[in-house]
């Protein structure tokens, strides 16, 4: 039982070491199965929710949403930015066409408690980052990503968002069109001290 336990530990810390983000330009499908979303949904939900708030949810795109919602990106991309020609407004109606699963992971702020509002915030970016190990623990590439549709009031609109919700970011899940790389991480040491 022990050395079964260790060897869990083992894997655990090897997909930890190993999660790294694919480009969403590069992804493929196919994607996650209903039931790998319900378990990658499931994993994001046990992140850390000071007070039991639940202080986040989520918009899955998939198959046609994609597509229906890159009309709305357009949309809001050519409101906000009028001078743009075809082609840029082209290339935004086109961005969840990038992978086949985008999830968008929603803030939810629940004033007037005494959970402070970052630790609401972290709480959904904690759900975010255990979504992404989910999705690499099922053997997909994922990627989270902001860009301007994150902040922009129309593309909140289009989504339905209330006043205290906010975009944390979409999260893009495929399968890598090539080997991933690894980019230069920061020497932890130099960002420990101790007290």
């Amino acid at each position: 039982m022990t050395r079964q336990l260790n060897e869990t530990r083992a894997d655990l810390l090897a997909l930890l070491l190993s999660r790294r983000s694919g480009s969403a330009k590069r992804m493929t499908g196919p994607g996650p199965t209903s039931t790998e979303l319900d378990t990658i949904f499931e994993a994001a939900t046990r992140g850390p929710d000071h007070g039991k708030l639940t202080p986040w949810r989520f918009i899955l795109f998939e198959g046609e949403g994609r597509a229906r919602f890159g009309n709305f990106l357009a949309e809001c991309f050519r409101v906000g930015t009028p001078a743009a020609d075809e082609e840029r407004v082209q290339a935004e109606r086109e961005r969840f066409l990038r992978a086949p699963v985008v999830v968008c992971v929603i803030s939810r702020l629940r004033e007037g408690l005494p959970i402070p509002a970052l630790e609401q915030t972290l709480s959904a970016g904690a759900c975010g980052m255990t979504l992404l190990f989910a999705a690499h623990a099922l053997g997909y590439v994922a990627n989270w990503i902001t860009e301007w549709c994150a902040y922009d009031p129309c593309v909140r609109e289009k989504l339905g968002l209330t006043n205290n919700e906010r975009i944390a970011g979409f999260i893009y899940i495929g399968k890598p069109t090539a080997a991933l790389e690894d980019r230069p991480r920061p020497d932890f040491r130099a960002l420990v001290t101790r007290f």
